[in-house]
């Protein structure tokens, strides 16, 4: 029993980290209809820089997410204004090539500069854990899902407290008629592509501590962000948060019980069940 609430709870915390990624990637698609497939080397984007703010300038990673949530979101808006924004009208297929084809500009890029050697960021409480009621819980995790929530509250005030969150929902809803009502839907959608881009940096920057850090580690959460976010429900937020949430303790109770290699397999079949038997995502709703 205490196996089970020790994976339980190891994958809640991990799951928080996994709904940052889907919450980016679910704004930038409510808001553009974009499926950014560059998402995850965004959050490479974000684990590098935290690795040199530490090896350079002594940085801790939890402390450098305020230096990584602004240029993150400066590098999105660029990514965005400059490239994305082209495509906006275009094919469907076009644009998912655009962001495929800046995905591996992004790795290439990377790899060319750094190497594809495997970087690990190693902190004095990187492996260090603390004991509550007989489970153990890792100390990172636990600091990285404190963050999380924080971000993740301050977020949902800004989309529903702030008059720049309720256009950028408004302009999810209806972006035409977002438009017509003067909203510069053009400026949200940079705004939009901003947040997305910063929250994959910061969910980056909280799992640098206990992930390895090499050029195409994006490929991998790219996947697990689709994942969360069709999950969830493409475009429902609370849907990408209890969808991660869903990702991390499967993860990690199909990892203990049924093996650590078994794990991907695991969250494929759980997704699989999900589209067969509410395509529209757990929390999404049907659209013709």
């Amino acid at each position: 029993m205490i196996v089970f609430f020790q994976s339980l709870i190891s994958g809640i915390l991990i799951g928080g980290v996994y709904a940052l990624i889907g919450i980016g990637l679910t704004i930038i698609f409510g808001v553009m209809r974009v499926i950014n497939f560059a998402h995850g080397d965004i959050l490479m984007i974000g684990m590098y820089l935290t690795y040199f703010l530490f090896t350079l300038f002594h940085i801790d990673p939890f402390v450098s997410i305020v230096i990584t949530i602004p240029l993150m979101f400066l590098f999105g808006a660029f990514l965005q204004k400059v490239f994305i924004n082209r495509a906006l009208n275009a094919l469907p297929q076009n644009q998912i090539l655009l962001t495929i084809g800046i995905g591996l500009v992004m790795s290439n890029t990377v790899m060319l500069a750094f190497t594809s050697d495997y970087k690990i960021l190693t902190t004095t409480y990187s492996s260090s854990s603390v004991e509550i009621l007989g489970i153990s819980v890792s100390e990172p995790l636990a600091v990285s899902f404190a963050i999380t929530v924080a971000i993740t509250a301050a977020l949902y005030w800004f989309l529903y407290k702030t008059d720049m969150g309720q256009a950028i929902r408004a302009t999810a809803q209806d972006r035409e008629a977002a438009q017509l009502m003067g909203i510069n839907v053009k400026r949200m959608s940079i705004i939009a592509f901003g947040i997305g881009s910063a929250l994959a940096g910061t969910a980056g920057a909280l799992i640098s501590p206990t992930y390895y850090i090499f050029p195409q580690v994006g490929s991998v959460f790219t996947l697990k962000a689709f994942v969360i976010t069709v999950l969830g429900g493409m475009g429902s937020i609370v849907g990408a948060t209890l969808g991660g949430v869903l990702i991390g303790v499967a993860e990690s109770v199909g990892g203990v019980y049924i093996g650590s290699g078994w794990k991907d397999v695991i969250v494929f079949v759980l997704f699989l069940l999900v589209l067969l038997f509410k395509p529209s995502g757990l929390l999404g709703t049907s659209k013709d």
